[in-house]
């Protein structure tokens, strides 16, 4: 009694008969035929709604956007991201490139989950958890009088024109920070990025001070020389920034334990 009522209940609501009822038994009508083999399909179609539900719920994957500033991204992502995949495939890391103030305003409204960037960065609501400090070095063209020293004094970058990226960069900030030799009297020339510094140094236009991951061996060009600097080192404080109480943290946890196991890989010259 309860199925014929579900059933006539449904004829009612869609103004068709599903069944034929006469003396030889019940059978479908014609439109009835449809409606059941729609039917199946529907549940079908439930099953594997089911299905995709449960396989999500197994492997948990997290979909994570990082963002990265200019200076880092291209030496950083290359080992992070194979990394990231093998050690914890249910992360689904997406990165993107930008300047510090918008990757600031990406973190506030929510586009990204973090950002991998250089201290100091004090945002109200934003943490930052440091993840390697690496040591900067002069790039200088072969033709260089330098190029028969060992290493380089921060103060006698005074007398030198330095490539440096655009003030929108925050390395060139963070550059001049560390290397008090270059002062307001040193000529600076600035660049977009610093594939287009270690290009304009081999053209002997300049000098130029890079993060140590740039000039890596895999970045070597027999138009250049790299040296290092005399103790104290100038260098810079990698981090990585996100939102307090983030609902992504363990995912990030994760990610930063990438990072600092293969730091020294990153920034080995």
């Amino acid at each position: 009694p309860a199925l014929s009522l579900a059933i006539k209940k449904i004829e009612n609501e869609l103004g068709v008969l599903i069944f034929e009822r006469n003396r030889m038994g019940i059978s479908l009508t014609t439109v009835g035929e449809k409606i059941v083999n729609q039917a199946q399909i529907v549940l079908e179609e439930v099953d594997k709604i089911k299905a995709i539900s449960k396989v999500e719920k197994n492997t948990q994957q997290v979909e994570v956007k990082i963002g990265l500033i200019y200076s880092i991204a291209p030496y950083l992502l290359p080992s992070i991201i194979p990394l990231v995949k093998n050690s914890s495939p249910e992360i689904i890391l997406e990165a993107e490139e930008d300047i510090t103030t918008n990757l600031i305003k990406k973190l506030e409204e929510g586009s990204i989950d973090a950002a991998i960037i250089a201290l100091p960065f004090v945002v109200p609501g934003i943490e930052t958890q440091p993840l390697y400090d690496e040591p900067f070095k002069v790039l200088i063209p072969t033709k260089h009088p330098w190029n028969n020293k060992q290493k380089i004094n921060a103060k006698e970058l005074k007398n030198e024109k330095i490539l440096l990226l655009d003030n929108t960069h925050c390395f060139s900030m963070q550059v001049r920070e560390a290397c008090p030799g270059i002062s307001d009297k040193a000529e600076v020339q600035a660049g977009t990025s610093l594939e287009t510094i270690r290009n304009m140094v081999a053209s002997n236009l300049g000098i130029s001070i890079l993060p140590q991951s740039a000039t890596a061996n895999n970045y070597s060009n027999n138009l250049i020389n790299i040296l290092p600097f005399e103790s104290p080192i100038p260098f810079r404080r990698v981090a990585m920034a996100f939102r307090r109480g983030s609902s992504k943290q363990s995912s990030l946890v994760k990610i930063v334990k990438s990072i600092t196991s293969v730091k020294e890989k990153i920034i080995a010259s």
